[in-house]
């Protein structure tokens, strides 16, 4: 049994994140890229004490980079969009 801060890496903090938190009580973080969604609801359960609606998630292509002459490769990453049940609430940076 894995830890639920080895499923969840990090919250996403962005312009559309917050958007979605607003608009649909949705919060977005980066997850391992072996978790489903059961394990990604129950570690979000388990961290904030919240009850989750629903779990969307989506695999993220790494973007190619270069510097100088050499190109490289940025790794894949997984993306879970965590609806939460009305009431519901995780503050992460409100108010800074």
């Amino acid at each position: 049994m894995r830890s639920p801060y080895d499923i969840v890496k990090k919250p996403l903090v962005s312009e559309k994140s917050q958007t979605l938190k607003e608009k649909s009580n949705q919060v977005t973080f980066e997850v391992a890229h072996d978790a489903n969604k059961i394990e990604i609801r129950q570690a979000i359960e388990k961290i904030f004490n919240v009850r989750v609606k629903s779990v969307n998630t989506l695999i993220t292509r790494g973007k190619e980079r270069r510097v100088g002459r050499r190109v490289g490769r940025q790794s894949n990453w997984k993306k879970a969009f965590v609806t939460l049940r009305p009431g519901e609430n995780i503050e992460l940076f409100e108010g800074v």
